[in-house]
């Protein structure tokens, strides 16, 4: 069974993976607007540190980091967050801007890196014709099978 984490590093983990400018704006909506957990809004302008940072021009949508703020706060309705609770959250946003990780890039990046890789493979096979259809089947363990049968197909085959 996976060991439960306390309330705070999961906190901590969700803002980690919010995107930098995200967790620009959330920072100052929860230094210029009245900020609840347990809920989206409430019936006097109190409003979730997500709407905040969305309605400081960030688009982001992160189930994780509610769900975190709302365990963080042990909020079951909504109510306004303690000062304790939003000197901490301020604490950790300030701490995440000062790092220069941006999680959310990274991950980005990475895709981007491994679909240009997975791209330049593809094109590398393809540029070797049948040649580099038996490096493939060479590669993937297959001598006498896949290779062994393209090899003699190649030879009973002229290319032109």
């Amino acid at each position: 069974m996976p060991r439960r984490r306390d309330p705070i590093s999961q906190l901590e983990t969700a803002i980690e993976c919010l995107p930098r400018p995200t967790r620009e704006a959330m920072l100052e909506g929860i230094r210029s607007r009245p900020i609840i957990a347990g809920a989206y809004t409430d019936n006097r302008g109190g409003i979730c540190p997500m709407l905040a940072a969305h309605r400081g021009g960030a688009r982001t949508s992160l189930l994780s980091f509610a769900r975190s703020w709302d365990a963080f706060a042990h909020a079951k309705r909504a109510r306004r967050a303690t000062r304790r609770e939003l000197r901490v959250l301020e604490d950790l946003l300030v701490a995440s801007l000062a790092s220069d990780v941006d999680l959310g890039a990274a991950i980005e990046a990475h895709r981007a890196a491994s679909a240009s890789h997975a791209r330049e493979e593809m094109r590398a096979i393809l540029d070797g014709g049948f040649g580099g259809l038996v490096a493939v089947a060479r590669l993937s363990g297959s001598e006498g099978g896949l290779a062994g049968t393209l090899e003699d197909d190649l030879g009973d085959h002229a290319v032109r």
